[in-house]
């Protein structure tokens, strides 16, 4: 019988110069992923490389690509020369491209000449498409198959070359000029008669992607579709390579990371929060920081311009946080509502009349009920504690009207923003929350007060 050993609790090893070979074996059988978190967790950087120099070199590549870019960069500068050259030439090329992409350019040249010629040639092609496009994240390692042969043929050659395959779940039909014509799942060559010609098999559609398209339209395609990986074709159709589920999975985390980050009223990070450093940090958090309060310093301005009215009637100070945090809360609504609908793939620009259109009728029904809320409570503490003279129906209106009139431009200003910045080929993220909740709070005062000046006019102002 089979021993059934879980591997995924390597915490309690202990590393060291005298334990390293007992622990090794244990190391050797886990899950790459597993030990590539172990490593991570020590809290040296000798522990991390004595941990990863006892790996056998196949192990100590699968595991490799699981590791942080953080220590990736650092264990490609301190692993001996021969170790280095092997594991940079066993690495596959979309994870030897991610890699690379992230060192500075004279390193690069140097871990360049340490491939072999055709890795090399291959590194170059892919990093020569542009960032954050599919060519950088595609891999040559698929099978293509002609529509003349056999499904025995085919057979034959998976076992032949399905070694070196990404992944044998999807097998690709190209002509004799290498344009890709179809796409098979492997379930039916092994589902069909040996003697079955692919020509037989094939409907002639397939779902690709362009080289040159975006990781994001990526990453929607396959969402839509379903597919464990998809074709990569230039312009002339040529099949250039494959992407698959488990990087795009990867990179959507990324997206996906980055635009809440944005949201946030932060600059995308490029490493995690753990590994990124004190001042870079800060330097991401600050820019928005700065940009925001300086917008907020339009707030003092608009206060200053309305200083008269205010010294007239001083109860209208008090509402002044009610009013401007309900018209930034629901710009933020709206605006990551929409970002995230945009991000999905459920709308676009051209969907901007129907979105407007929704979100009036959202703001004025949202507006009501928070105007509602705010005329009950005016006219409550009005009547039974007398707190606010005796205009306190003129107030409570006032303060009803200006929570409507500041919630609905709240809510269409944030969902109409990333729209705009999305047209203007900016990404949407960046109409952040705390970007759009300033904007409002500028200018819901300005709505505030000069709702206030038309009803008040002749009794309080």
């Amino acid at each position: 019988m089979n021993e059934i050993v879980d591997y995924t609790g390597l915490s309690h090893l202990e590393v060291s110069e005298e334990t390293i070979e007992t622990i090794t074996p244990i190391l050797n059988r886990a899950y790459p992923i597993d030990v590539a978190d172990f490593i991570i967790d020590q809290t040296s950087l000798e522990d991390q490389l004595l941990v990863f120099n006892a790996l056998t070199p196949e192990k100590s590549v699968l595991t490799f690509e699981y590791l942080s870019t953080r220590i990736q960069k650092i264990f490609i500068r301190e692993l001996p020369e021969e170790k280095k050259i092997k594991l940079l030439n066993a690495l596959s090329p979309d994870d030897r491209t991610a890699l690379l992409e992230e060192l500075p350019p004279f390193l690069v040249s140097i871990l360049l000449k340490y491939l072999s010629p055709e890795e090399r040639a291959l590194s170059l092609s892919l990093l020569g498409y542009p960032k954050e496009s599919v060519g950088r994240v595609m891999t040559p390692d698929y099978i293509s198959i002609k529509l003349d042969w056999t499904v025995q043929e085919v057979l034959d050659y998976i076992r032949k070359k399905g070694h070196d395959s990404e992944t044998l779940n999807v097998i690709y039909a190209v002509d004799e000029k290498g344009v890709l014509v179809d796409d098979f799942r492997i379930r039916e060559f092994l589902l069909n008669p040996l003697d079955t010609k692919v020509e037989k098999l094939s409907d002639h559609k397939f779902i690709g992607l362009l080289v040159t398209a975006s990781i994001e339209n990526a990453i929607l395609i396959f969402r839509k579709y379903a597919r464990t990986a998809l074709p990569v074709i230039d312009s002339d159709g040529m099949l250039l390579g494959i992407v698959t589920v488990d990087d795009i999975m990867a990179l959507s985390v990324e997206e996906d990371t980055e635009d809440i980050q944005k949201i946030g009223g932060v600059a995308a990070l490029s490493e995690p929060y753990i590994d990124t450093p004190f001042f870079s940090l800060m330097k991401k958090r600050a820019g928005w920081l700065i940009i925001l309060f300086v917008g907020e310093l339009l707030t003092a301005s608009v206060m200053g311009h309305y200083e008269e009215e205010i010294s007239q009637a001083v109860v209208l100070a008090l509402f002044l946080p009610l009013i401007i945090s309900s018209g930034g809360n629901s710009g933020s609504q709206a605006s990551t509502l929409i970002i995230r609908a945009l991000a999905l793939g459920e709308i676009s620009i051209k969907n901007w009349w129907i979105i407007m259109k929704r979100e009036i009728f959202s703001g004025l029904f949202l507006g009501g009920i928070l105007g509602l809320m705010g005329f009950i409570r005016v006219s409550l503490w009005g009547m039974i504690f007398l707190s606010y003279g005796e205009h306190w129906l003129l107030i409570a209106i006032t303060v009803s009207l200006s929570l409507i009139g500041v919630v609905l431009w709240g809510t269409i200003s944030g969902a109409m923003f990333p729209l705009i910045l999305q047209r203007c080929g900016v990404d949407p993220a960046t109409s952040s929350a705390p970007f759009v909740a300033t904007l409002v709070d500028v200018t819901g005062l300005i709505i505030f007060f000069n709702i206030a000046l038309y009803v008040l006019k002749g009794t309080l102002l």
